[in-house]
This record gives structure tokens, sequence and C-alpha cells, in this order.
């Protein structure tokens, strides 16, 4: 894994949350993320170049658009970051490895994976960690790194706690509580469990709903070391943004 890539924030896995928790420091927390189906070139160009500007930590987009945000960071600092088995999460495991190889060749320094979320409800571990493991061999294998996403809106605390445990097993770096795209998004207390869960050194991202400086910081300050949002321009700029992602 390369250093740029496996950093939580610019400094560390977990990061340092107590530096820069103001608007310009949170800009280096930020994904900054458009994963609309509907997306068009320019709209992905404009996302890359609002990075670049706002000093954001990467761009997240669909895994059509990899090699187009690649091309557009390069020489900016800000890493690219694709989804796998996203938003369902409902597809088998080599499958999401040959979508997630694809992604890191292609260009992608992070991939955020969505879990077999019907393994996660009937508390089937073994079945999680397989799903996982997959993927994040594949990752690795390109120097990238892996975010797992649990999408804490479908799950009870338990489950989360047994996702969050099957992505320290099967070695991921991060976990993630949302697609955005099923139901409710990010919450403090979930970031805080999660946190709980992983310990110290695994990043925490908190992702959907994510819209204003005082969500980012009230995230940040539950454990989050990275926040997912479409809304990043307004969160650096102490705006409230839209539900949009």
């Amino acid at each position: 894994m390369s250093n740029e890539a496996s950093t939580g924030t610019a400094t560390s896995p977990t990061g340092s949350a107590g530096e820069g928790r103001g608007a310009q420091g949170i800009a280096s927390f930020i994904d900054h993320t458009l994963l609309k189906p509907e997306a068009s070139e320019a709209d992905i160009l404009k996302v890359c170049a609002e990075a670049a500007e706002y000093r954001f930590k990467s761009v997240c987009v669909n895994p059509v658009w990899v090699k187009t945000v690649k091309t557009a960071l390069k020489g900016t600092g800000v890493l690219t970051c694709s989804v796998v088995g996203f938003p369902l999460g409902a597809t088998p495991g080599d499958v999401k490895a040959f979508e997630a190889r694809g992604a890191v060749l292609d260009g992608a320094d992070e991939v955020d994976m969505v879990i077999d979320i019907a393994a996660a409800r009937a508390s089937d571990k073994g079945a999680l960690v397989d799903d996982i493991k997959a993927v994040a061999e594949a990752v690795h294998q390109g120097e990238a790194i892996l975010k797992v996403i649990i999408e804490t809106a479908l799950l009870s605390d338990d489950q989360k706690v047994l996702a969050c445990e099957a992505a320290v097993e099967a070695g991921a770096d991060f976990v993630k509580t949302s697609t955005g795209f099923n139901g409710g998004g990010a919450t403090v207390e979930d970031v805080a469990l999660m946190r709980r869960t992983v310990g110290p050194d695994l990043g925490v991202k908190a992702s959907g709903g994510v819209r204003s400086l005082e969500d980012a910081q009230a995230m940040i300050a539950a454990g989050a070391t990275r926040i997912g949002a479409s809304s990043g321009i307004a969160i650096v700029n102490g705006e409230q943004g839209s539900s949009a992602y």
C-alpha cells in the first residue's frame, strides 16, 4: 500500500481530528463525491476542479469515470476513489473483486465497497469476511486502500458491530457508514459505535447526509477520519448543502 493512499486523513490512518477542525482543515477529511448515475463528463470534471481548488482528500465516482478523474487530478495531490458493488452490495465477492481490480488498474487510489447486506442481517460473519477479504486482496495488490460500506440504516446495532468486526478480520482499511442511496445516512451514534468496535487504528468514514460544517465536526468528534459528501464546498464555506448524492 502506498503511504499516500493509506492515510485516513493527510496525516495517519485514523487522522488527527484535533488538527484543523475548522472549515479549511476539514477539507482534508472530505471525499468529494458524485455518484449520480446520470452524471456527465462535464459534471465529473467540475467536481475534480472543485476538489483541486478546495484541496479535498479525494474525488469519489462510479467506476466508469475513474480514468477521467485520474487524468483530471494529476499533479493536484487529490486522490481518486471509486465504488464497488454499489449501491446494493448484492453481487458475489469474486465479482466485486473483479470490479475492484479494474478500478485500481484504471487509477483508483481508494475503493469503497458495499458489503453483502443480507449476510450482515443474517449475522453470518463468515460470509461477510469472505466477501470483504476477496475485495481487500484485489485492492491491496494494487497498493490501494479499501473502505467497507456497512449500510448502517439497514442494520441493528449488533449487526453493525458484526459487520465492523468482519471488516477488521478481512483486512479492510476503513469502515464506512452508508451509500447514501438506501435510507438514512451517517449518524453520530453510528460513527461512535463503529469507532469503538474497530479501535483506534482503522479509518471510519461518515457518509450520507453530512451537509454542513457542524455535521462534519460532529462526525469527526465521534471518531470519523473521513467524510463522504457531495456538499463539500458548502461544508468548508460554513453553509448548508443539499441532500443530493
